[in-house]
């Protein structure tokens, strides 16, 4: 029987301690549920002995998937080889809630890759510590939240915008160029949730003026780094990093030019693999099923 071109797509990830019969043990479940894998990616980690799967399948016929039915048939398997797994509808938009403070690139790129279908987000809101970019959320018709930040009120911030979050039931927090450094605790809330992009190759050049001291030392490639948010700062496991070529004849405004081309990039990336179920964490590294 052919699948029908739209039928609907399930997304089942996973990770576990590598054994014999882990991929029989699932393309056998999703045969016994009448369904047929559209797409699947492994990875089996020689240094960690831990092994990853992401599965994109449907139903032969193309009728509508019953997840909960599935997740059911799912937890035998999951048990038997111990494994960290979630199951998905593909098409499912998370919510997104992204924060900005004066720069619009990221925020403009992602806005504009989700109007055209590029990127599947619900984004729910925009949180800046500054008012100055709330004519592009009026632009996409998101709501703008202003929450000005002190070192006096930074935990009355952090819990405001917790507040967001929670109400909004968001999924996934994209940190767009926001400038500001989340407390520790926040981190943790946030955990595996968060990305930011940060404006280098991490770990080199941190802090202030990356590009200046980028043309101080003569780079050849400059680039940027989309990682999710850990207390440790700039240390969270690594989604996507971007590197361009420049020459000596830039200036360090050419430079920052031409970083925000790699920034738009490696943000725009992490977020599609991360809300189409393509990252897995462990420990400090990220698996990537592009």
């Amino acid at each position: 029987m052919t699948r029908p071109a739209d039928g609907q797509h399930g997304v089942l990830v996973l990770s576990c301690e590598d054994a014999p019969g882990i991929v029989h043990a699932v393309s056998g479940l999703l045969v016994q549920e009448r369904c047929t894998i559209l797409e699947s990616h492994q990875f089996d980690s020689p240094t960690t002995g831990r092994f990853y799967m992401r599965v994109e399948f449907s139903h032969v016929d193309g009728t509508p998937l019953d997840f909960p039915a599935l997740r059911r048939a799912f937890e035998g398997t999951a048990e038997r080889f111990g494994m960290s797994w979630r199951l998905a509808d593909a098409a499912e938009r998370q919510r997104v809630l992204i924060m900005v403070s004066k720069y619009a690139h990221c925020l403009n790129d992602l806005l504009f890759r989700n109007s055209i279908g590029e990127l599947n987000l619900d984004v729910v809101a925009i949180v800046s510590n500054h008012p100055t970019l709330e004519h592009i959320a009026d632009f996409y018709g998101i709501p703008f939240r202003h929450i000005p930040v002190t070192r006096d009120t930074k935990p009355e911030a952090e819990a405001a915008l917790l507040d967001i979050v929670r109400e909004q039931r968001v999924d996934l927090v994209v940190l767009a160029r926001y400038m500001q450094i989340l407390s520790d605790d926040l981190c943790r809330e946030l955990g595996g949730k968060a990305i930011n992009i940060h404006h280098s190759m991490l770990p080199s050049f941190k802090g202030a003026r990356p590009y200046h001291q980028a043309h101080a030392r003569g780079v050849k490639f400059i680039g940027a780094t989309a990682h999710y948010v850990t207390a440790d700062l700039d240390e969270g496991p690594i989604i996507e990093q971007e590197m361009l070529r420049v020459g000596h004849a830039l200036d360090p405004e050419e430079l920052a030019a031409r970083g925000r081309e790699a920034e738009t990039r490696a943000l725009a990336h992490a977020v599609r693999w991360h809300t189409e179920n393509r990252v897995i964490i462990y420990g400090n590294r990220t698996v990537v099923f592009e």
